[in-house]
């Protein structure tokens, strides 16, 4: 968990994710010697802060978004959330602007629902701050802020390591609504002619969905994938003996939803691990869980 646990504490909230599309990049032209096949690195203004990679001759695409939720400091201190952060006083953050490095805590008013924080001076408006990391392990579970996505991204490096045909990217802002999958998706089909997506993110532990029972297939949240393909998958999974969970959601969404609303026609499926906590400093995942979505994607890369 050394890699993951690096990662964590990259600063890398929405529409600021610089330190985690360089750390990739770095980490991707160090690593990549030990790895079956040697990717093709894309990046570049036309991309912004996301991070291609090709291997070989793809037929299928992991998308793993890069940001992370937080907060952005408006007027005299007060923070406008960024995504859907969980908000509650004493919550530590930290970042930095002009004036140096930036620690402070959440003061959430119920009566006003006014949120600000306590830090002794004004700090720079625009800044942006996000929870404080606090690594927590056991024998079952790993706990921290930003496994939502930093296990999503931990996991593809992982599926890297043994890839020979397929693309990974690592995309931006999907805490805040999306924006770069659009262009993305227009690039790896037109280029690739590749139409298939997973998408490497988390979900939620809930009434249906358990830790330890394995990785999650999101056969719905607020989109509707094709059924086609989430049979395909399932089958596929079954078929390699891989432990993984169905989830049905009405609520909920990632980078799939932003590839069914783009003009292209791709197939996606949500699959990962779940946690509890969720957009909270305190999220908790189950290593079980997440040995069986490295599994789950190293069988779907190769027979999708």
């Amino acid at each position: 968990m050394k890699l993951l646990k690096e990662m964590q504490n990259i600063f890398s909230p929405s529409g600021e994710e610089e330190n985690m599309k360089n750390f990739i990049i770095e980490y991707v032209k160090k690593n990549n010697k030990n790895w079956k096949m040697k990717p093709k690195i894309i990046h570049g203004e036309e991309f912004q802060n996301c991070v291609v990679l090709i291997f070989g001759k793809p037929r299928c695409a992991i998308f793993s978004h890069i940001d992370s939720i937080g907060f952005t400091v408006g007027y005299d201190n007060e923070l406008i959330k960024l995504g859907g952060p969980v908000v509650k006083s004493g919550i530590k953050l930290i970042g930095s602007d002009s004036r140096g490095e930036i620690k402070t805590k959440i003061i959430f008013n119920k009566k006003t629902k006014k949120i600000s924080c306590d830090f002794k001076r004004s700090i720079d408006r625009g800044t942006n701050l996000v929870f404080e990391p606090y690594w927590r392990e056991s024998e079952k579970y790993i706990q921290n802020c930003y496994m939502d996505n930093r296990l999503g991204v931990w996991n593809s490096l992982k599926v890297a390591e043994n890839l020979t045909n397929g693309i990974i990217v690592f995309s931006c802002w999907e805490e805040t609504g999306g924006g770069s999958v659009g262009y993305l998706a227009k690039y790896i089909y037109e280029k690739y002619n590749v139409r298939q997506a997973l998408i490497s993110d988390i979900t939620w532990v809930t009434k249906g969905i358990k830790f330890s029972y394995g990785t999650v297939v999101s056969a719905r949240d607020s989109a509707i994938p094709n059924r086609t393909f989430i049979k395909k998958i399932i089958n596929i999974l079954k078929e390699h003996k891989i432990k993984f969970q169905i989830e049905v959601e009405s609520s909920g969404g990632s980078d799939g939803n932003q590839l069914q609303k783009s003009p292209f026609p791709f197939d996606w499926c949500f699959i990962g691990p779940p946690e509890e906590n969720v957009h909270s400093p305190d999220e908790k995942v189950n290593k079980l869980d997440i040995i069986e979505n490295v599994k789950a994607y190293e069988i779907l890369m190769k027979n999708l």
